[in-house]
């Protein structure tokens, strides 16, 4: 889990309720120079006080966690020597070469090194991530919001420990918290078996093309029903006539329900360049995707439908073609129009119904 650390010095009259929110959903540490502002924050945040830019105090008793500038308060270690009850870390802003050293030296040698990097590119926390990639301790970068925070936690894959924040308004703590998740909770995928195969006619099917290379035992959920979905497959297995598609689910009928992030669902017919899918394993593992276009064309459909262990029914329609495919148990590749009564395939059953995406409990009969 990625940290959030929430910087509190400049939220003026919001204080009290951003900090209020922030403990509420459990960030990681609320960051302060001022050790009033830390005193009174339960043992369930650590408690951290930046330094830089303020003298250094004599009494740090509120503080867990203190941030230092070593050009002005003195070596880190030292510090953490002579006040034995506190956690010392540095900080280093980067804006040239001889300070992206420094940076990639505290990242290497610090227990906390919090970093502000004044220009655009990541290049420079690329550099500081591989240079210590085997170090112990924690590297926190400063982000200008949330959309910053999502991408730091994501640069080379790996990203960084934390996110420092300085929120703008209550609210932010919740996306921060929400970013810092990242790969999207495991699902518990079911065995269904195949009741029936119907050619249902002309319609619209959605071709969604991500900016993701899928792996061969991946694609995303699809069902014309919120509480029963199966496995589209994505076009990374070879196929006769034309080339494989690595970034593409052939995914279903433009009606169709497909997961997002957090949760939610999305009408096929929705989806749009900058939308995010959940794509999904054989194994219930998945991730946040973003999708590139999606393409609706005119095709022939096939019904897809098939009962779950418990008796709840499922329902795809897809386009009815050979090189549509769906994943069954242990990965195996199902050509959809072969799929016969018996057969087995993958999918999920949410536990709730769905109003404008958003899971709901109420009654709702679809059919």
């Amino acid at each position: 889990m990625k940290l959030c650390w929430l910087d509190i010095r400049a939220t003026g009259e919001a204080k009290a309720a951003i900090v209020e929110e922030a403990i509420h959903q459990r960030v990681d540490a609320i960051v302060s120079d001022d050790p009033a502002d830390l005193a009174a924050l339960p043992p369930t945040v650590k408690k951290v006080l930046f330094l830089p830019g303020r003298p250094f105090p004599e009494d740090l008793s509120a503080a867990d966690i203190v941030i230092v500038d070593p050009a002005v308060h003195g070596d880190s270690a030292k510090l953490a020597l002579s006040h034995p009850d506190q956690e010392f870390g540095r900080f280093v802003e980067v804006v040239d070469a001889p300070t992206l050293e420094l940076a990639c030296q505290a990242a290497r040698t610090d227990r906390w090194c919090v970093l502000l990097f004044r220009d655009p590119t990541k290049i420079p926390l690329e550099i500081v991530l591989a240079a210590a990639a085997k170090a112990e301790g924690s590297i926190i970068t400063i982000a200008a919001d949330v959309e910053e925070a999502e991408i730091i936690f994501g640069v080379l894959e790996h990203g960084s420990d934390g996110v420092m924040l300085a929120p703008k308004a209550v609210g932010d703590a919740t996306e921060l918290k929400a970013a810092a998740h990242g790969r999207a909770a495991a699902l518990d995928l079911v065995e269904l078996e195949v009741t029936a195969i119907t050619h249902v006619g002309m319609g619209e099917r959605a071709c969604v093309d991500t900016c993701t290379h899928f792996r061969e035992d991946e694609g995303i959920l699809v069902g014309s029903h919120s509480k029963g979905m199966i496995l589209a497959c994505s076009e990374t297995h070879p196929l006769p006539y034309m080339p494989t598609r690595p970034f593409r689910v052939n995914a279903g009928a433009i009606h169709s329900y497909t997961l997002s992030q957090n949760g939610r669902t999305h009408y096929l017919s929705e989806l749009k360049a900058g939308s995010k899918v959940l794509a999904v394993d054989v194994k219930g593992q998945t991730r946040v995707v973003t999708v590139g276009r999606v393409k609706i064309e005119t095709r022939p459909l096939l019904s897809i439908d098939a009962v779950a262990p418990n008796g709840r029914t499922v329902n795809l329609i897809l386009q009815d073609d050979w090189h549509v495919r769906v994943l069954g148990p242990g990965g195996v590749v199902l050509n959809s129009t072969e799929l016969k009564p018996g057969d087995k395939v993958l999918g999920y059953l949410p536990a709730e119904d769905r109003h404008v995406g958003y899971p709901i409990d109420e009654f709702c009969l679809e059919k």
